[in-house]
């Protein structure tokens, strides 16, 4: 049964029973049932209900059976004690042992002997197959989701919708920036320190312009082509002139050549707008746009189930994943020498918003325990960790928000795509303090001014940040160059971001799905509303 059934059966809506699974009842206007006519059994339905067992058949029951027995232990807990004990959590628990696993694998093969690349790639290729099929579902998921959730509400309840999100976004987007700034000058990690560029490995930055990023990114909100936009985005390239020579001002970017380009990865910007625009515009057309709605809920649905066999993988994909990453390291204890301290500031900011302030935020505008919310988000939290992508944790983070958290489909399917897409908490974060541990090494002092330049830019930057592993890195350019810092130092911290890349991802992905629950808490009147306004004009045809 679709998750957007209720939009499309207006005699029936979706009600939940002492917190336990999604079940269909009759309209609350209709008459209860005479149980002389039901031989007894209505309300053993009722009771078998409450307890979470009664679960009506429909034909998407049947697309992949062995997939809903293998994530459905609610029958098998009664059975096992072991299962019981662990809450029906064993894929949660399997992944998070994965990430350990693949810790000690990576330092125990690492202490061996030295790892030629070719080595490394070969214990990655389980984890790389892993990563491809999670980015698989990403496009269809994003299209399908955003048309599908959109088209279901009106338009008055849309906007509602996408105001909250979008101000719950920039609210703790601007929150750690905030305490970022707050950690890096109160411990100051780069005073007194050093840093060479050979403890990390050299990268060629590309030259660039706030201004530029900043364009390119309302650009690409509007792509010229929307199947282009699906294989490339938009960049403005700066070339030195030809006739540059050592006498001329070489950091006045602004004399230098400028073009464009498409470049080969997926402008998910601009397919979240025309999505957007494509599910109000369906949703306007009521009848009309019935039947191409139609189509993108059930390729919803049917990623969603695709996403329930990739999930099962996750263990074994992310031990590999981290494994491969730990050999891939030069040496690790000079590494911590060096940005040790860094690292733990940064670290301390991230695990600090999304483990005390989030809860809290959550804690006082939902009144539910906030940790709880948590544990049921922890398949996805691992996955992120271990895959280092907010895009490809997407249809892991859809299904434990709305199977473990009970969030409606409508909000999820609408929040998530655009809060992995714009909403980086902890690139935010740690894009404020890497910008002024670096300051602090090069013995720059910054004015307050530098400090708000760079946490207005920090905001626009995470907001561009594709959710990618490392895309922090390509943003973190252009709020160096804000404080007029070289584009090369990004070097100095480049060692240690594969582990701090997984942290902030993590935070990512914990913020969206917080974000959701707080707007689906407020939404819920209004979605009672429009499932009242659809069932009334069924009821006056039956009468």
């Amino acid at each position: 049964m679709s998750l957007f059934g209720s939009s499309r059966k207006s005699e029936k809506r979706r009600s939940k029973i002492s917190d336990a699974s999604w079940v269909y009842m009759e309209s609350p206007d209709a008459p209860l049932a005479d149980p002389s006519k039901t031989n007894g059994t209505s309300s053993t339905t009722v009771q078998m209900a409450a307890n979470g067992h009664n679960k009506q058949h429909s034909p998407d029951d049947d697309v992949f059976p062995i997939a809903d027995k293998m994530m459905d232990t609610s029958s098998r807990t009664e059975r096992h004690p072991v299962v019981r004990c662990l809450g029906g959590n064993i894929i949660t628990v399997a992944t998070f042992a994965g990430v350990i696993l693949g810790i000690a694998l990576g330092l125990g093969l690492k202490s061996a002997r030295p790892w030629t690349k070719r080595e490394v790639m070969y214990v990655n290729f389980p984890g790389e197959l892993f990563l491809n099929m999670l980015k698989c579902l990403i496009l269809p998921l994003i299209v399908s989701s955003l048309i599908a959730a959109i088209g279901s509400l009106d338009t008055r309840l849309t906007g509602k919708i996408g105001i909250r999100a979008v101000a719950y976004y920039m609210i703790t987007t601007v929150i750690a920036i905030i305490l970022g700034i707050v950690l890096v000058m109160s411990i100051r990690p780069g005073v007194g320190g050093s840093l060479d560029e050979s403890t990390g490995e050299k990268r060629e930055s590309k030259p660039t312009l706030p201004e530029d990023t900043l364009m390119d990114l309302v650009r690409n909100m509007f792509p010229p082509n929307i199947m282009e936009a699906c294989l490339k985005q938009y960049t403005t390239v700066l070339k030195r002139p030809k006739n540059y020579n050592d006498t001329d001002n070489a950091t006045d970017l602004r004399e230098w050549d400028i073009s464009g380009r498409m470049e080969g990865s997926t402008n998910i910007l601009g397919l979240v707008v025309f999505s957007v625009v494509l599910g109000i515009t369906l949703g306007e057309m009521k009848a009309k746009g019935k039947p191409l709605l139609n189509v993108f809920v059930s390729l919803s649905d049917a990623i969603m189930k695709i996403t329930k066999l990739v999930i099962w993988l996750s263990p074994v994909g992310v031990l590999f994943l981290v494994a491969s990453k730990i050999l891939e390291m030069k040496d690790l204890a000079a590494i911590a020498g060096k940005v040790g301290l860094y690292s733990v500031t940064v670290l301390g900011g991230i695990l600090l918003h999304g483990f005390i302030i989030l809860p809290l935020l959550y804690f006082a505008l939902v009144r539910k325990n906030p940790y709880s919310f948590l544990l049921n988000m922890g398949q996805a939290l691992a996955t992120a960790f271990g895959t280092a992508s907010s895009s490809a944790t997407l249809p892991v983070t859809i299904t434990c928000l709305e199977e473990n958290n009970n969030i409606d489909p409508r909000v999820s399917r609408f929040c998530l795509p655009i809060g992995a897409t714009i909403n980086m908490d902890g690139t935010a974060l740690y894009e404020a303090v890497a910008a002024i541990f670096i300051s602090q090494v090069r013995g720059i002092s910054l004015s307050i001014g530098s400090i708000i330049a760079i946490s207005i830019t920090a905001t626009a930057a995470s907001i561009g940040a594709a959710g990618i592993p490392q895309a922090g890195l390509v943003t973190m350019v252009m709020v160096l160059n804000v404080v007029g810092l070289p584009a090369e130092d990004v070097t100095l911290i480049l060692v240690v971001d594969w582990i701090l890349d997984r942290f902030r991802t993590t935070i990512n992905v914990l913020g969206d799905a917080y974000g959701s629950a707080i707007v689906a808490h407020f939404s819920k009147n209004d979605l009672k509303e429009l499932a009242t306004a659809e069932e009334q004009p069924t009821e006056m045809t039956t009468l």
